[in-house]
């Protein structure tokens, strides 16, 4: 099946595919064998800067190498395309699905440039989704001392059932990313703002496309809970990641400060990035 049946399947199910976002092969391995041990679908992320580092082809190698090799349900999102030049670098290489992330921009600056995603895309591969945005979260995962200046996360400002609708009719995408409390990257205290389930299910209603949950690290896992059941059929994990990425590592570099082999100071990490996943994927999943 390709990505959209994948969806499709998930949202009968009442239940969400993981989408985590890697840096580097350590982490494409965190999230493949995690999902692959649990015989999950899974969906690889990499923002603009992600995909920088690695390699835009190159990631796209990666992944088809591991889809072919082990004939696994293993798609390429491109995270967070704040250009349509992005989206068309994205789509040429061979993503399976693209975000065009419009959030910040006037609501008919987006809805313009998503269209334009969208009808380049679909005319390159009619199997590609393509995600528009409506409401600004934040843009950083990574972890904060407050909720991000601008960041629409009390209900006033969330996106509307209205809004949604006419933007998804107008646009064509095949995914919506709405504003329902979430936001990127994760406040120290380890505590998000609640999710406004409500909402979610108001949104998925009127907008007629499944929803994809941004901003998922930091979320308590009775919201997600929730949020799924309303109608969420993906989410998105990155803070989380990193941040056993990085404390595995500084305890790996304390613990054997003479190393210098990457692939065996590294080992550590990758192993506490699959346990996050691991966590995750069954939550989501009802396991």
């Amino acid at each position: 099946m390709n990505l959209s049946e994948y969806v499709r399947e998930a949202e009968k199910k009442k239940v969400a595919i993981g989408h985590f976002n890697v840096s580097d092969t350590s982490g494409l391995w965190a999230v493949f064998n995690a999902a692959h041990k649990l015989k999950l679908p899974i969906i690889i992320g990499v923002s603009e800067g992600e995909r920088k580092f690695i390699g835009v082809r190159q990631i796209v190698a990666l992944v088809k190498s591991i889809k072919e090799e082990f004939n696994y349900p293993i798609f390429l999102n491109a995270d967070h395309t704040y250009s349509f030049e992005g989206v068309k670098e994205a789509v040429d290489a061979g993503f399976d699905s693209v975000i065009f992330d419009g959030a910040k921009l006037a609501f008919e600056d987006n809805l313009s440039l998503t269209k334009k995603s969208v009808l380049y895309a679909k005319n390159k591969n009619p199997d590609i989704l393509v995600e528009g945005e409506l409401g600004f979260i934040g843009t950083s995962s990574k972890l904060l001392e407050a909720i991000p200046e601008g960041a629409t996360v009390e209900s006033q400002f969330l996106t509307k059932p209205e809004i949604a609708a006419e933007f998804v009719r107008e646009t064509g995408i095949s995914l919506l990313a709405p504003a329902v409390g979430n936001m990127h990257g994760m406040l120290k205290t380890g505590h998000n703002p609640k999710i406004n389930t409500e909402r979610i299910k108001e949104l998925r209603k009127s907008a007629g496309v499944p929803l994809v949950l941004h901003g998922g690290s930091g979320i308590s896992d009775e919201d997600f809970t929730k949020a799924v059941k309303a109608g969420i059929s993906i989410i998105h994990i990155n803070t989380e990641i990193r941040l056993a990425y990085r404390q595995s590592l500084k305890l790996s570099l304390q613990d054997n400060p003479d190393e210098v082999a990457p692939y065996k100071f590294l080992k550590p990490s990758l192993v506490a990035m699959e346990k996050v996943v691991s966590e995750r994927l069954r939550l989501f999943n009802n396991l």
